[in-house]
C-alpha cells in the first residue's frame, strides 16, 4: 500500500464517522477527535477499521501518537514498512 493509498483509506475511516463534515478540508494536523467531535468508542472504531484494512495494529498505550491525520498516516506506513 503506498501513502496515497494509505493517506486515503484513513481519511475515508474517518470520513465514514464524521459524515457531515468534509474530510478533505481537515488540516492534516488538526486533532481528529476534537475537530470531529469523536468520542472514544468513535475513535476506537477508527482504530479497528484501519486495523482491518491494513492489519496494523494500534494499541491503546499508542493513541497518543495518532491523533491526527498526518500522524496516523506516518505510524501505520511506519509499521507496514518494518512487517
Amino acid at each position: 500500500m503506498n501513502n496515497d493509498d494509505l493517506g486515503a483509506l484513513i481519511r475515508k475511516v474517518f470520513s465514514d464517522l464524521a459524515p457531515e463534515i468534509d474530510i478533505d478540508s481537515v488540516d492534516p494536523n488538526a486533532p481528529l477527535q476534537a475537530t470531529l467531535d469523536l468520542d472514544s468508542m468513535d475513535f476506537l472504531n477508527a482504530m479497528i477499521a484501519i486495523h482491518d484494512a491494513t492489519g496494523v495494529d494500534v494499541p491503546e498505550s499508542d493513541y497518543g501518537q495518532v491523533t491526527t491525520l498526518e500522524t496516523i498516516e506516518r505510524y501505520v506506513s511506519a509499521r507496514i514498512a518494518s512487517a
